[in-house]
């Protein structure tokens, strides 16, 4: 079933591959949880990435103690903080105290792949979890095996802050997925609107998984945690029909005719 709400960090790719968790509301509880969700659906493209963790969606930085609860509790979570992303003086001083580097360069491809307006979101509510589709044993290991469940159908745009995750399915998106959005399936992905944001398939290491876009501007895509960001990716396919698959461990992206 789909988890579709505001998250309290957007988490983005940069040019080397280094993951930006742009801090939205500093509750280091939940945005650990986030994470450690993150790592658990995809670990093969989380599990023990390095961070750059970004305060600049706050009103003011944080102090040191709850900088360290947030990165203690992120290393706990699988993942790796590594720097901060530039920002005030109050953020360059924090950066001292906390022994971490600052990376401006980060921070300026950040902002040039552009944020999208804010969206209220309401907060999300308990579903229920669909218990997991049965499947014939196989050779390979569960993480591998194709999903067997019906696919998930999402009809409305996918905005800024929102995932929209298909566990155990391939999913349909029938809108726009927005920058700083991000869908996520254990199977293969179809989008029918334009892809501005990140497309994770095979989020469980299946790598016969497959990515379908209409219109594609992806900040990143991955499949079985093997991705390309924007840097990455031709400039001629910006913008066009295209298909992305996994050959061997090359993640390849080709025009549909």
């Amino acid at each position: 079933m789909a988890v579709d709400y505001e998250l309290a960090g957007d988490l983005k790719i940069g040019q080397v591959g280094i993951a930006n968790l742009r801090i939205r509301s500093l509750d280091v509880p939940r945005l650990v949880e986030e994470m450690r969700g993150r790592v658990q659906r995809a670990p093969k493209l989380f599990a023990r990435a390095a961070v750059v963790l970004d305060f600049g969606g706050l009103t003011q930085a944080p102090d040191v103690d709850t900088a360290r609860q947030l990165i203690d509790g992120l290393r706990d979570a699988g993942v790796l903080p590594v720097a901060l992303a530039y920002g005030t003086s109050e953020i360059e001083r924090l950066s001292e105290q906390l022994g971490l580097p600052l990376l401006a360069k980060f921070r300026a491809s950040y902002e040039r792949a552009g944020d999208a307006e804010p969206v209220e979101a309401p907060a999300p509510k308990p579903r229920a979890k669909p218990e997991p589709a049965r499947a014939e044993p196989a050779p390979t290991t569960p993480a591998q095996q194709a999903p067997t469940a019906p696919g998930l159908i999402h009809s409305t745009p996918v905005r800024s802050g929102q995932q929209v995750y298909a566990a155990n399915r391939d999913l349909s998106v029938l809108a726009n997925i927005g920058a700083g959005a991000e869908v996520m399936a254990d199977g293969s992905i179809h989008i029918y609107g334009p892809l501005r944001g990140r497309a994770l398939a095979g989020a469980q290491g299946w790598g016969q998984a497959r990515i379908f876009c209409r219109e594609f501007h992806a900040e990143l895509v991955a499949i079985a945690g093997h991705y390309k960001v924007l840097e990455d990716i031709p400039k001629e396919l910006r913008g066009k029909a295209v298909q992305i698959w996994l050959d061997g461990e090359e993640l390849k992206i080709a025009a549909l005719d």
